[in-house]
């Protein structure tokens, strides 16, 4: 027993002695960990390692109870409970050496290792496992020793690493915008030009086509072609175009500018400065053609309900084409406006079919035209929202965040105000005493008035993120001494990769983190900083961008692996900076590429076939996939950090990968 001691502690001397000499020579062993998923249930950290030749790696499971000299994992609490101890499983090259000099046998391997920890976790469950492998090797006399930190992140299986099974997501139905189109025509249904023209519409049916029956059956009709006048126009424009560029109609400056200035007249014509006429030689071409007997005559009356009441129905119908063609799905501006011409057709169909609802529908009145009014301090808003992303664009700094939501908490009180009778307008009539109805709308108003308040020195305004300029354009924040935790700007950051330069003095990354704007600017930092790429597609005039912003990223644990596990490049679609002549081109679809927008969304149809945004991908610094997974607009925070964490175990895998 004494001489089992001595023996034991000789050998420690000689380990500790070699311990404080290793770090300064070459290390004889490399390592490489990665995890790999057995069942539902078990998934193996595997830990490789290459040994340089004559280095002998010991083993990680002892001989006996007194074999001191072996190899060790350590993890930390949160990881250990993982651990299945019993099930140890080593690579077949495991050799019994006995050490004349000490007079010892141990295990060791030669020229390479696989060590397998089997850990417990289900496959619907993410895990970042944490430790270190504590290795002990021998070559020749010495017995040199080290630490390898560990950090590998277990995905969920639906978001599988390279290598195993990557699954596109499922990308949104035309159904789902169907239902976003009727919703929208529904809206539009209850506008004062729309609303007063539904009894006379169907009484006149009624009355004037040869009896009910009749008088149903070209209802229906004038129903259908309503549907057809909205969808056909858009089905031919998309077809004829494509989707890429209606998109780019839809973000392009000029189009948000003429928005603007069309919802400022329409504006001031609810308000009752001017009435809005459209040329008279259409109304009177399709009064004449409507006049005509047969079903002709009944789709040129369909004609013209569209064309009179465009100056209501035409704000809800921008505003939902906007919001289709940023979608990315070539039928969603087909499917949505269908569902808009059934939306407004919808109550035609249904007082066809129930004529007698019609003389239990509100009469026209004042109250119609309170509705205009109220559409009109509404419309000012909107308004402002398209000027917003023409200011961001180009960069004017003319509506900062603190202006804008300014100047619609002053149109909100002024809303609470009218509604409450204080204010009058052209058309208004006397308001002798308030109505339940009006007292209610007031107090929403004023609501949303106070709510709007404490965003005008930082409150995040998570509701309304999509509607507001990025909060950094504020020019005092005090929620940005709370969020400087969440930026990546590292010493290793500022050390190893050159800090962002293309148009960092003009576009900041949200709650502080450090975002490159350029991708080969961001490819350059991944190759530096040996992480991933989080490629963030883009736009100002983005409203999900901005809600994934304000709702997902702001969580810490979203920050937290943004920040530390990616080189973050975001990649603005509507950049209007022009690129040098040596750099335009004509893409493989035949358009000319001649601004740095038009390159970053020709590059994320061309890399990842989608033109959506937000749009979330992974790529390697040598730009190779990491997942196909085109993870857009999702409110779901846990999904999104199972995402990223899928992401990062994806990197691992091919970093490991011989």
């Amino acid at each position: 027993m004494q001489s089992r001691c001595i023996k034991c502690f000789s050998l420690l001397l000689i380990v500790l002695a070699c311990c404080f000499n290793v770090h300064a020579q070459n290390t004889p062993v490399h390592f490489s960990f990665s995890t790999e998923r057995k069942n539902d249930s078990l998934v193996y950290l595997k830990i490789k390692a290459k040994l340089d030749k004559s280095f002998l790696l010991f083993s990680v499971k002892p001989l006996n109870t007194d074999d001191a000299f072996i190899s060790q994992l350590n993890l930390d609490s949160n990881a250990a409970k993982y651990l299945v101890d019993t099930s140890i499983t080593q690579s077949s090259n495991l050799q019994l050496i006995n050490d004349e000099n000490t007079a010892t046998t141990f295990r060791a391997f030669a020229d390479s290792a696989i060590i397998s920890y089997p850990l417990k976790i289900k496959k619907e469950d993410s895990a970042v496992i944490k430790g270190s492998f504590a290795w002990l090797g021998k070559t020749g006399d010495e017995f040199p020793s080290g630490e390898e930190k560990i950090e590998v992140t277990v995905a969920p299986e639906k978001a599988s690493i390279t290598g195993i099974n990557i699954t596109d997501e499922k990308p949104k139905g035309w159904l789902n915008f169907f239902w976003i189109g009727l919703i929208a025509g529904l809206i539009a249904v209850f506008t004062p030009c729309l609303y007063p023209l539904f009894p006379v519409t169907i009484t006149y049916f009624m009355h004037h086509y040869g009896g009910k029956k009749q008088g149903r059956k070209n209802a229906l009709f004038y129903s259908l072609c309503i549907i057809l006048i909205y969808g056909i126009p858009t089905t031919l424009l998309t077809l004829i175009f494509g989707d890429t560029t209606l998109y780019k109609i839809s973000i392009h400056p000029v189009t948000n500018l003429l928005f603007f200035a069309i919802f400022i007249v329409f504006a001031l014509s609810f308000f009752g400065l001017f009435d809005i006429t459209l040329p008279s030689s259409w109304s009177t071409r399709t009064d004449k053609l409507a006049g005509k007997k047969g079903y002709i005559g009944i789709f040129f009356m369909a004609l013209t309900l569209v064309i009179v009441s465009f100056s209501c129905t035409g704000i809800v119908a921008g505003q939902l084409l906007s919001y289709l063609s940023s979608e990315g799905i070539a039928a969603g501006p087909i499917a949505g406006m269908f569902g808009f011409g059934v939306g407004l057709a919808l109550p035609f169909t249904i007082l066809a079919l129930f004529p007698s609802l019609v003389h239990s529908l509100p009469k026209s009145g004042g109250w119609l035209n309170t509705v205009k009014v109220s559409f009109a301090f509404i419309e000012l808003a909107l308004a402002l929202k398209f000027l917003s992303n023409v200011d961001l664009i180009y960069k004017w700094r003319l509506l900062d965040r603190e202006i804008f939501i300014a100047l619609w908490i002053v149109l909100a009180i002024l809303l609470g105000i009218y509604l409450l009778g204080k204010i009058k307008f052209y058309h208004d009539s006397d308001v002798k005493h308030l109505t339940i109805t009006r007292l209610f709308f007031a107090i929403a108003a004023f609501t949303f008035a106070l709510y709007l308040l404490p965003g005008m020195w930082g409150a995040p305004l998570k509701a309304l993120s999509g509607w507001l300029p990025p909060d950094y354009t504020l020019d005092f924040n005090l929620s940005r001494v709370h969020i400087n935790a969440g930026s990546n700007n590292s010493d290793e950051t500022k050390s190893a990769a050159l800090p962002p330069k293309k148009f960092a003095d003009k576009i900041s990354a949200p709650h502080g983190l450090t975002a490159y704007f350029d991708l080969d600017e961001g490819i350059a930092a991944a190759k530096a900083l040996h992480k991933p790429v989080m490629l963030d597609f883009t736009g100002y005039s983005c409203s999900n961008c901005r809600r994934m912003e304000a709702e997902v990223w702001s969580d810490p644990e979203v920050l937290k692996r943004i920040s530390e596990n990616f080189v973050l490049v975001s990649l603005y679609v509507d950049e209007p900076t022009e690129l040098a002549a040596d750099e335009r081109y004509k893409n493989a679809r035949g358009e000319e590429v001649e601004n740095v927008g038009d390159r970053n969304l020709d590059y994320e149809i061309t890399k990842f076939g989608s033109n959506a945004q937000p749009l979330y991908m992974f790529i390697t610094a040598d730009q190779k996939i990491l997942s196909n997974i085109k993870y857009g607009y999702d409110p779901d925070i846990d999904k999104f950090i199972k995402h990223l964490d899928a992401a990062k175990a994806a990197f691992e895998s091919e970093e490991a990968a011989p």
